[in-house]
């Protein structure tokens, strides 16, 4: 089966957190068979921020950020026979959804997936115009980065036909255990893009707790937090390379979650690095959301925080001993449940299920059109 993939960017992480799920899904697939050619828009400076080569098992076509660039690799989705536009592409992101849409073939399946459901949920209910609308009764199927049951409910009464959950999961291959490094030392690490809706969280669970453990040291990592004010025990060093992840996982004595807004208060939505974080055996302090018990157990596996008092009381009472200790439990539980081998089995399987379901509509159509003597 081959699919056009229309995506952000997969070989760089750059202002792309949705990389590290584009790869390990992707990869898999490829295993499984299919054949998989990713188009990613030249923008962003993604491309002079690259972390990985065009790999052997995807085709990446880079386009220039134009609009004549975006139309010629829209009609190469034509060639497909599963056609995926993901959210977030950053460049012409209407445009090519209808584009892909309309360039499909008839037989080939239309997918959407949203790698910011929660986001994307609450534009489509405050604005009845958005392109999407016109689009969801056209679609096969939406598929999202994470949200569960309340995403499935709020995509089906917008129209779509099916919506199934993908979440993140672990690529044991990528991200590891590895020997720690004396750049990553401190007693707690965080690592996220500077976003809007992000940020009073990071406040609160972050910097206020660093604000109250002035004895411990903090570390943040990730782009935009250059003119952020911080406490005088936090260290920034900028964007960390997705190759130096499991470094900046294995070192810290505890590494940070921090779920934005929407996906906080929707729950469902772990964010890739809860994933290789546990990859790297690190402990790993979250903030609370729903289901995250679905993925690890609460304090064996992961520590929860309700706030920044919780976060620097956990942090303030956690020896490396017991650090370790979680850490391991947490690894073993993702290496058991949540890789992408797992995940990859999943997207096959609806995908099948998929057009299985289409080519019976399909010959029920031919049957009916045939017994009304269209033929």
């Amino acid at each position: 089966m081959k699919i056009a993939f229309y995506g952000s960017s997969l070989v760089s992480s750059y202002w792309n957190g949705a990389a590290t799920y584009y790869r390990g899904i992707i990869r898999d697939l490829a295993r499984r068979g299919y054949d998989i050619t990713f188009y990613e828009p030249d923008a962003y400076e993604r491309q002079s921020h690259r972390d990985i080569e065009p790999p052997e098992w995807c085709r990446v076509i880079v386009y220039p950020a134009t609009i004549d660039a975006m139309k010629d690799v829209v009609a190469r989705a034509a060639d497909a026979d599963t056609v995926v536009k993901a959210s977030g592409v950053g460049v012409f992101d209407h445009e090519l959804l209808e584009g892909v849409i309309d360039a499909a073939r008839p037989d080939a399946m239309r997918i959407f997936w949203d790698v910011d459901a929660a986001a994307t949920v609450s534009e489509l209910r405050e604005h009845p115009d958005h392109p999407l609308h016109a689009v969801l009764p056209d679609l096969d199927a939406v598929l999202t980065y994470g949200g569960g049951p309340p995403i499935v409910a709020a995509y089906e009464s917008l129209g779509a036909r099916a919506c199934r959950p993908i979440y993140n999961a672990l690529d044991p291959d990528t991200h590891c255990p590895v020997l720690p490094s004396d750049k990553f030392k401190c007693d707690l690490a965080f690592l996220a893009n500077r976003l809007p809706d992000r940020e009073r969280r990071v406040e609160e669970f972050f910097l206020s707790a660093a604000e109250q453990l002035p004895g411990r040291s903090f570390l943040l990592g990730g782009a935009g937090w250059e003119d952020k004010a911080k406490p005088a025990n936090v260290r920034y060093i900028g964007h960390v390379s997705t190759r130096d992840h499991n470094a900046f996982n294995a070192t810290p004595l505890a590494v940070l979650n921090v779920a934005r807004d929407s996906m906080a208060s929707l729950g469902y939505s772990p964010a890739t690095r809860v994933f290789e974080a546990a990859g790297a055996a690190a402990c790993i302090v979250t903030d609370a959301w729903e289901g995250v018990e679905l993925f690890l157990q609460p304090g064996r596996e992961i520590l929860v925080a309700r706030d920044g008092k919780d976060v620097a009381a956990l942090v303030g009472e956690l020896t490396p001993g017991r650090a370790a200790e979680i850490g391991k439990r947490a690894l073993a539980r993702i290496l058991r449940q949540h890789t992408y081998a797992h995940r990859g089995a999943e997207v096959d399987a609806f995908f099948r299920t998929l057009r299985g379901a289409n080519r019976a509509r399909e010959s029920g159509r031919f049957k009916r059109a045939a017994a009304e003597g269209v033929f």
